[in-house]
């Protein structure tokens, strides 16, 4: 093979090899949701447990689906709201709590509903994350709601 050959093929090669290497972010994939505990406390009288889990795959969501997004529409008076609001539902599809100010990642550790210290939780509940500025929903799976 001459140079003239050669020179072409290794450039054909190297962009067989940038376009296979990763350019393209990977796909975002669901969230992965895991009950991490439950809190007792007293909040306006009431005697209550917070049932708090975890994303267990939180590193694999890109930093800039939780910026400010002024822009979109505020959460109530919070015009800096994140551009990634989550929801958590009971098994059913009922709405037990919302975040609309998770500033990373890392703070999807963080998430809660709360329910009356007499009150019995659902056995399943599962999140949705709306990342608002692309219209994507992300749904986990079922978690429990005890250990």
């Amino acid at each position: 093979m001459t140079k003239a050959i050669k020179l072409p093929m290794f450039f054909a090669m190297s962009l067989v090899l940038v376009s296979t290497t990763g350019l393209a972010a990977p796909p975002i994939p669901n969230p992965v949701l895991v009950f991490t505990g439950s809190q007792y406390y007293q909040a306006g009288g009431k005697h209550l447990v917070r049932y708090t889990f975890d994303v267990f795959n939180k590193a694999d969501f890109p930093a800039e689906m939780f910026t400010a997004a002024p822009k979109l529409p505020p959460c109530g008076s919070n015009t800096k709201a994140s551009r990634t609001w989550v929801d958590i539902y009971d098994q059913n599809g009922k709405r037990l709590n919302g975040f609309c100010a998770i500033a990373k990642p890392d703070n999807l550790n963080q998430l809660w509903f709360a329910l009356e210290e007499d009150q019995l939780p659902p056995s399943w509940i599962y999140i949705e994350m709306t990342d608002r500025q692309t219209e994507t929903k992300y749904k986990s799976n079922l978690a429990e709601t005890s250990m």
